[in-house]
């Protein structure tokens, strides 16, 4: 306890001439809004001085506003010792913190951008202005890897409604950021945020090459992991006709269904061209594995181990489950197997 009472803190010592005996409000950056720390009033000659709390392997996104203007903006790790001088209009320069001073030049990028955005109606100049700015940031993060910085960077907005990163492409970025800053700072609850945009990001790249994929068969294609580790395409089984399932290993009816209802079909017909890819949906990779080996079901068994999150449920729009699709080359049907009448009748009349 005595040695936490004697770490320090990340000191600021800030110089608002403008403003003698007025208050500054600090403020924390708090994942997507901004938290007030503390207002501190200036002495007659416009200094103040503020200690954060920052702790070990994770850096603090800190804030200085005068009235409605942010007059500085600061990115301090434990023991920082910054000075800022800064004018009433949100004009500052900072010394002390390198990150600081990057924080500084992206913001004054991300403003000039916005200017000049706003500037011109002309369809071609908004979008050269909008291409320079983009790759500008491509370059800047690039080349800052290693820097929290690049976090604001990458969440810029165009408008509250687009990101100016917003390609789907994008996610490969996300991802090489993601995984340099946890090895710099695993603790910063900045990079968790970004590794759950990432993830998001990656999720929705997979729905889209999938999707694209979709128009040369009819359907869209999956390809995830066995039990094994290796990944099995749906389009690659060489089936005439695949039954698409979607299934929780949890679940006591599911694993009920697997033996009574899907067991007697899949050995009627895969001898004639029918396949199972069977889906799990429960992020428990090893129940799963167990469940699929005490059964000793016979067909393709997948699980990405997202769960809920998994891309193939968006893919398929599976809002709940068991939920069942009959892929041939005709195209795709959802399947009822309740009774199991109807895909009996289906499978006799395709693999005849």
């Amino acid at each position: 306890m005595l040695l936490a009472a004697c770490t320090p803190k990340a000191q600021i010592d800030c110089t608002v001439a403008q403003a003698p005996r007025s208050e500054v409000s600090v403020r924390l950056l708090d994942m997507n809004v901004f938290k007030v720390l503390d207002t501190v009033k200036t002495d007659a000659s416009g200094r103040l001085r503020y200690k954060v709390d920052v702790k070990e392997g994770d850096p603090e996104f800190v804030y200085l506003y005068y009235k409605d203007t942010k007059i500085a903006s600061l990115l301090l790790e434990k023991g920082s010792r910054v000075s800022v001088v800064a004018d009433t209009l949100g004009n500052y320069s900072v010394t002390g913190s390198g990150e600081s001073e990057k924080l500084r030049e992206r913001e004054k990028a991300y403003a000039r951008f916005q200017a000049d955005m706003d500037s011109t109606m002309e369809p071609a100049e908004l979008s050269r202005i909008f291409i320079a700015h983009y790759r500008d940031n491509v370059k800047y993060v690039m080349g800052n890897m290693g820097s929290l910085t690049v976090v604001p960077v990458l969440f810029e907005q165009l408008d509250i409604y687009t990101p100016v990163f917003n390609q789907n492409t994008d996610a490969i970025l996300f991802r090489k950021v993601c995984d340099s800053l946890k090895t710099v700072y695993p603790l910063s609850r900045y990079v968790k945020a970004l590794e759950a945009e990432t993830a998001r990001r990656e999720n929705a790249l997979q729905v889209k090459y999938i999707l694209d994929s979709a128009e040369e068969r009819g359907y869209p294609d999956l390809n995830l992991p066995a039990i094994s580790g290796e990944r099995v395409s749906m389009s690659g089984l060489g089936a005439k006709a695949v039954l698409l399932h979607f299934w929780d290993s949890s679940d006591a009816t599911h694993k009920m269904f697997n033996l009574d209802t899907l067991l007697p079909i899949w050995e009627k017909w895969h001898g004639k061209g029918f396949e199972i890819y069977s889906v799990d949906v429960n992020p428990d990779k090893s129940a799963w594995a167990s469940v699929v080996k005490a059964q000793n079901l016979p067909w393709i068994n997948v699980n990405d181990g997202r769960g809920p999150a998994s891309s193939s449920l968006a893919t398929y729009n599976v809002s709940s489950v068991p939920s069942s699709f009959l892929l041939t080359d005709e195209g795709m049907t959802v399947t009822d197997l309740s009774g199991g009448d109807a895909l009996q009748k289906e499978l006799q009349r395709i693999l005849k």
